[in-house]
């Protein structure tokens, strides 16, 4: 849902992008910044209940995703490490996030519910799931993206209503989209499963993996 604004923020941070690149700040900095940031201000903020602050201090930090693919596109410098650092700082950003939302539910000066912090614990397990269906899917050779809670929304959802939830001390806001996104996230694991099933049985010729055949038996056992 969310990539269709992807022009509209690139036009935004080029200037950003820019200046950095003529600072002599490589891609993969402001990727590792921008996830420390993304971390330290879930982990600091949330479990105390801070929850606008945290999703401020994220939102800053979270640009640094279109950022650093901006600047490696721009300088030449795309490569394969730098789409392998930046998919798995990503997931320790997601998992910090959420992480955070368990903690904040389990705080019993803050959240205080057992059920949202297993609630939040399930899309946190089921969002990292949903990254390494489609990973494990493509190293097959197969495609398994799309799905109703792609990484982008699930972090766009839990930001803005953590924010508004605690502005306007509404906490049913948070705990609907926190519910939402472990549903959809799940319902996406199985979408993603059924379309590589649905790839493997269209190809059964290519279907195994290339795996050594078992040795012949012993005729004399």
């Amino acid at each position: 849902m969310l990539n269709r604004f992807r022009h509209f923020w690139t036009l935004v941070i080029t200037p950003i992008a820019n200046l950095l690149l003529k600072l002599g700040v490589s891609a993969d900095m402001v990727t590792l910044v921008g996830t420390v940031g993304v971390s330290a201000g879930a982990l600091i903020f949330f479990p105390r209940g801070e929850l606008w602050i945290g999703a401020l201090v994220i939102t800053c930090f979270v640009f640094s995703d279109l950022i650093d693919g901006y600047m490696a596109r721009t300088s030449g410098t795309s490569s394969k490490w730098g789409s392998y650092l930046d998919s798995t700082l990503d997931r320790i950003a997601d998992g910090a996030i959420f992480g955070a939302l368990v903690l904040f539910y389990a705080n019993s000066r803050a959240g205080d519910s057992t059920l949202m912090a297993s609630v939040a614990l399930w899309a946190l397990v089921m969002g990292a799931v949903t990254s390494y269906a489609r990973a494990k899917a493509e190293s097959l050779g197969y495609k398994a993206s799309g799905g109703l809670a792609e990484r982008a929304d699930r972090l766009v959802f839990v930001l803005v209503t953590a924010f508004f939830s605690d502005v306007f001390n509404l906490p049913i806001l948070l705990e609907i989209v926190i519910w939402y996104i472990a549903v959809a996230s799940t319902i996406t694991v199985v979408q993603r499963s059924l379309s590589v099933r649905k790839q493997v049985l269209a190809d059964p010729a290519g279907a195994g993996l290339d795996t050594p055949p078992p040795p012949p038996a012993d005729p004399q056992s």
